[in-house]
């Protein structure tokens, strides 16, 4: 695995360090659970010593009476043992999972704050399964726990000092064959976390292209597309099984080389100790606690194998998720922001030597100067991919000019919380996208307005007879992406949502393409009303509909080309006019 190649030696160290932010809000629970692991080690610890001290005491002299004490005290030990065993693991699992929520929360909350570049790059399965598979498998390394590790470990030494005064040889056999043991895991897990890597990249594609085929399920039915469609998804598929059956058999051998160890410790301590004991060496009753002391002494390797194996998935998790995190926040609100004046709006837009590449090879604006006065109306007009939708991009902050700046009402929009701007320039989109929740929740969009303004915004807007028809009215349920409205009636929600929030500038982004001409008739009306003493950008592309504008402005691959009203343009005969006749032939 290139990735893993290049990782620095104290990669791991680096990456456990960005969970101590998150492990400290736990630590009192940490600290508990951690606090019981002297009794915890010691009751188990001490059930050995017990069986020896019974065998080669009561047993070994055939007075039982002193029997009961042992068995007494071995009831008590392991009564500790699970009522102990049993809090501690109640607190690693409830303190994991509060880790884990929290830092599935500022993942949610970084991403929200990514620019729309970052949405452009990223596909969005793979981003899904980073958010998902990956903090969950994050999530079962904090409810296995450091803490858990901690304590296997803790037991282990415990046990190694209690054989080691018990019979330092047979503790030394034992420790010695530990060694080899040793190195071979650690090779498996390395093995294994390349592999879990690769499994996780394939399980990113494989729901990317899921995502991308149920998205575009229409399209994939009407151009008959299943079949091919199938195979290419049998493909990735097949590519994640594999990745996927190389974490099976990495993390298998380790599983089978820590139960041949701790059959074959017991069997090397069966025959050293059994010849011990012929010889009068040491008692049976020693020879006994041995062999459990190694059951106790194999039983945390064997889990501290298992929590590394969860830890090498947890790095790898750790290793994608901290790609989303340092992901850096290109668009930030200013530490002293200035503000626009809301109560005593113009509206007027500057632009000044405005460029934007999406890549440094690729320049989508060139040099844009024009302002746009307090109320005017103004068109963006242009061939497909001249730009147009790029301003609106830039007028609201989605993106940031690569050269120059854009003034508001005298205001640079940067020196300005982006909160204040959107609420300053209200856009409505060609596809009017609706959460799940109802009619009303849809228009106010988390602020808030009450029933009446809402309601208030949708007559203006001539849009109340439509909602009024639904089943529910306002409170209309609206599934998953708006599925069960029409196109027309999303966009129709989507005019009520600028109407309420009456902002100084309204941009329209071919938004009435999805209405009919009736419709369209009745929510012109409404616009021109909305539109009355406030600033207007539209974009359209039937230029029939712009005719009445101020002004508009002509562009060309990134390029102001032409302005001027619709009878000013006509008369230059350049590309306005161009598009405009050749509409005009098609109707």
């Amino acid at each position: 695995m290139k990735l893993l190649k290049v990782l620095p030696k104290n990669k791991d160290i680096q990456l456990l360090k960005r969970l101590l932010p998150f492990a400290k809000k736990e630590w009192k629970t940490f600290a508990l659970a951690l606090a019981l692991l002297p009794f915890l080690s010691s009751a188990s610890a001490v059930q050995p010593l017990l069986v020896q001290k019974a065998i080669d005491g009561p047993i070994a002299t055939g007075n039982l009476d002193g029997l009961h004490q042992y068995v007494w005290l071995l009831a008590i030990s392991l009564l500790v043992q699970i009522v102990f065993q049993s809090v501690q693991g109640f607190l690693v699992q409830k303190a994991g999972q509060r880790m884990t929520a929290s830092i599935r929360q500022n993942l949610f909350n970084h991403v929200l704050s990514l620019s729309s570049n970052y949405f452009s790059k990223m596909p969005v399965g793979k981003l899904i399964t980073r958010l998902t598979s990956d903090v969950e498998a994050l999530g079962d390394v904090f409810s296995t726990g450091a803490v858990g590790v901690i304590s296997d470990f803790f037991s282990i030494l415990v046990v190694l000092g209690f054989m080691a005064a018990l019979n330092p040889w047979l503790a030394l056999i034992l420790f010695i064959w530990l060694i080899p043991i040793t190195a071979m895991v650690l090779y498996f897990q390395k093995r294994y976390r390349a592999a879990t890597y690769r499994s996780r990249e394939e399980l990113s594609s494989l729901n990317a292209v899921l995502q991308e085929n149920i998205l575009g399920i229409n399209v994939v039915q009407l151009f008959r597309r299943e079949k091919r469609n199938n195979e290419n998804y049998g493909q990735v598929n097949n590519r994640y099984i594999k990745a996927l059956d190389e974490t099976i058999l990495f993390d298998s051998s380790i599983s089978a080389i820590m139960e041949w160890a701790g059959l074959v410790g017991i069997a090397l301590l069966l025959w050293f100790g059994g010849i011990k004991a012929l010889d009068n060496s040491i008692t049976f009753g020693v020879l006994v606690a041995f062999i459990q002391y190694a059951q106790r002494l194999f039983n945390p390797i064997r889990q501290i194998t298992e929590k590394f194996t969860v830890f090498q998935s947890g790095f790898t998790s750790i290793e994608r998720l901290s790609a989303i995190l340092d992901e850096p926040i290109e668009i930030k609100d200013p530490e002293n922001p200035q503000h626009l004046p809301l109560s005593e709006a113009k509206g007027e837009i500057t632009f000044e030597h405005v460029s934007l590449a999406y890549k440094e090879d690729e320049t989508v604006l060139k040099d844009l100067n024009f302002t746009i006065k307090p109320g005017e109306k103004v068109a963006l007009v242009g061939p497909t991919g001249a730009g147009k939708s790029s301003i609106i991009r830039l007028l609201s902050r989605l993106y940031e000019p690569s050269e120059g700046r854009i003034l508001i009402d005298g205001v640079d929009i940067t020196q300005v919380t982006q909160a204040e701007l959107r609420n300053y320039v209200g856009v409505i989109l060609q596809d009017g996208f609706l959460f799940s929740g109802d009619v009303a929740s849809n228009i106010a969009l988390g602020d808030e307005y009450s029933q009446e303004k809402i309601e208030d915004a949708a007559r203006r807007m001539n849009v109340d007879s439509f909602i009024q028809r639904l089943p529910q009215g306002y409170q209309t349920e609206i599934r998953e992406r708006g599925n069960n409205l029409s196109s027309g009636q999303k966009q129709l929600l989507a005019f009520a949502r600028a109407a309420v929030r009456y902002p100084p500038i309204l941009v329209l982004d071919e938004a009435t393409a999805s209405l009919d001409v009736r419709t369209e008739a009745q929510v012109q009306e409404a616009l021109d009303r909305l539109l009355e003493g406030r600033t207007a950008i539209i974009i359209a592309h039937r230029l029939t509909t712009i005719r009445n504008v101020d002004r508009i402005l002509v562009l060309k691959r990134g390029e102001l080309v032409e302005e001027g009203n619709h009878d000013q343009l006509m008369q230059q005969n350049g590309l306005y006019a161009s598009l405009y006749r050749l509409q005009m032939l098609a109707a």
